[in-house]
């Protein structure tokens, strides 16, 4: 073959390390970016807190809409550096190109040669308030603090167990027993297996000793409140309750009542669940009628002892967004206006170290330089792709409320069909990258606290032509179950009717998966007793 040369013209896209750092940090919920944060402080020496008071800046609907620095960052919204090797590129390639990055003004961090950067080690995220926690001045309790106050369930047994005077094996029996105790208060391992996990298998004398120790352990963990603890299975939980209850001169419960319920509860608790009335009543030799009260007694007791000790700090949702109402409603449709701002609280308050900037710019060249300079580089990097972060999000937040006024107005029922297409178009940005701001990121409204992608859902049509947002109908679903006859509970067909009658085409399977989305059991379940 004879060797030759030859021009080709070709085109290919890059994924700059700031593209791709803006990217991951977008996807993030409020606490994986605080970890990122705390990780970057601790990596990079350039980057520091800044604890000064800044002014804090409003963000309203009313006012002009500022667009973000480098928002179309979507790997659809050609965000990307090209190389162009031809010189046919357009002005719109270019201006793609400057924004990711790709133009003269990104610094180099690959290590090849300093890039020159006009430095702007301004803090950003200012606006945050300085947490002080001084009782003094009135200042609320931090949410976070509360539930680590909160006292847990073995924290609760182990106070109780303080007053009882045992010895000291069974008090350690009974401190073992209260931490083998899973999250809702029961003990599920046999008391076999907790010995063996002890004395080892084959011990068979400190098996026998221990099994003792622990059966006078757990009628004693049995005793302690809340009534309950200590089941080895929901129908021991039942009969607990129901023995306290039987032995509690005060209670206003039926005494007959109450043995039925015991009697109920010996019995293969699947009848229970299926509200076999007739089976249940011949078992227990009782009236239809007493077996009826008999399960709606049950029906109230607690299935979870320790439900009320749960660890809710890890249900705890900080918002990003907070809305609020502005003014009085308009007179013409009845309809607030909303500010909408960030959440200061959630803001990282970071800036460049300026010592440490300012001794690299007096000290250029040597050894470890160019080093240096690309960790300085990157911390402002880091500032500003969490500037247009929280930028992004505040854009899509706005968007959203000013698509959804009514639901801020009237409620669930006022939910309009919204789908990630119509922000994006609006916006001009990547249904991808508004996919990933709402992704775990929360607002704070005058009627609850909801996640962003809560505000978008699909669209049934109407007889008028038009669409009925599928949260809407899930409300007016919920609606009918609660203003139902108890003993004529609505099917699902039925409730398709109803929704027919308001106008809208929904089909009994499409209510059954709302239904179940909204936890609502079906009718037979739902039947009063």
């Amino acid at each position: 073959m004879k060797p030759g040369l030859s021009l080709r013209v070709s085109q290919h896209l890059a994924l700059t390390p700031q593209l791709q750092q803006s990217i991951r940090l977008l996807q993030l919920s409020t606490l994986e970016l605080s970890q990122e944060v705390e990780q970057m402080l601790d990596e990079n020496p350039f980057l520091e807190r800044n604890a000064d008071e800044a002014p804090r800046e409003e963000f309203g609907l009313e006012a002009a809409d500022t667009p973000a620095q480098a928002d179309d960052y979507s790997a659809d919204d050609a965000m990307f550096s090209g190389a162009v090797s031809t010189s046919s590129t357009s002005t719109e390639s270019q201006n793609d190109a400057e924004i990711s990055g790709g133009g003269t003004d990104e610094p180099d961090w690959s290590g090849d040669g300093t890039v020159e950067m006009a430095p702007n080690d301004a803090e950003w995220g200012g606006d945050a308030p300085a947490r002080t926690h001084n009782g003094a001045e009135g200042d609320e309790a931090d949410a976070t603090e509360l539930a680590r106050s909160h006292e847990s369930l073995t924290a609760f047994l182990h106070r109780q167990a303080l007053s009882l005077r045992l010895s000291d094996v069974d008090t350690a029996a009974l401190r073992f027993l209260i931490e083998s105790l899973n999250d809702d208060g029961y003990l599920e391992e046999p008391l076999e297996e907790l010995a063996i996990s002890l004395a080892g298998p084959d011990d068979l004398e400190q098996i026998e000793e221990l099994v003792h120790r622990f059966t006078v352990a757990q009628r004693l963990l049995q005793s302690l409140e809340p009534v309950g603890v200590g089941a080895r299975n929901l129908a021991e939980c039942l009969t607990l309750q129901l023995t306290a209850l039987a032995a509690d001169e005060d209670s206003d419960a039926d005494p007959d009542t109450v043995q039925t319920a015991l009697r109920i509860c010996q019995q293969p608790l699947e009848m229970l669940a299926r509200r076999d009335i007739r089976r249940l009543t011949q078992l227990c030799g009782d009236g239809e009628e007493r077996t009826r009260a008999a399960m709606a007694l049950i029906a109230r007791l607690e299935p979870r002892p320790g439900r009320r000790f749960a660890d809710v700090e890890r249900n705890i949702i900080i918002p990003d967004v907070i809305v609020r109402k502005a003014g009085r409603a308009n007179g013409r449709d009845g309809q607030h206006n909303f500010i909408v701002s960030l959440n200061p609280d959630v803001m990282p308050r970071l800036r460049v170290h300026d010592i440490y900037a300012g001794a690299l710019r007096g000290h250029k060249g040597g050894e470890g330089h160019q080093g240096m300079q690309q960790r300085l580089q990157e911390a402002r990097w880091f500032i500003k792709n969490i500037q247009q972060r929280f930028d992004t999000i505040l854009r899509v937040s706005r968007a959203i409320v000013e698509r959804q006024k009514n639901f801020f107005t009237h409620g669930e029922l006022a939910m309009r069909p919204l789908v990630l297409r119509d922000i994006a178009d609006e916006l001009g940005l990547h249904e991808s990258t508004i996919s990933r701001v709402t992704t775990a990121k929360y607002m704070a409204t005058p009627i609850g606290t909801y996640e962003l992608k809560y505000f978008f859902g699909s669209g049934l049509g109407t007889e008028t032509g038009g669409n009925a947002s599928s949260t809407a109908v899930r409300a007016l679903i919920k609606q009918f179950v609660s203003s139902e006859n108890p003993a004529k509970p609505l099917s699902d067909s039925q409730i398709a009717e109803m929704l027919k009658e308001q106008g809208i085409e929904c089909a009994r399977r499409t209510v059954a998966k709302y239904r179940e989305a909204l936890k609502i059991a079906p009718a037979n379940l739902r039947k009063a007793l």
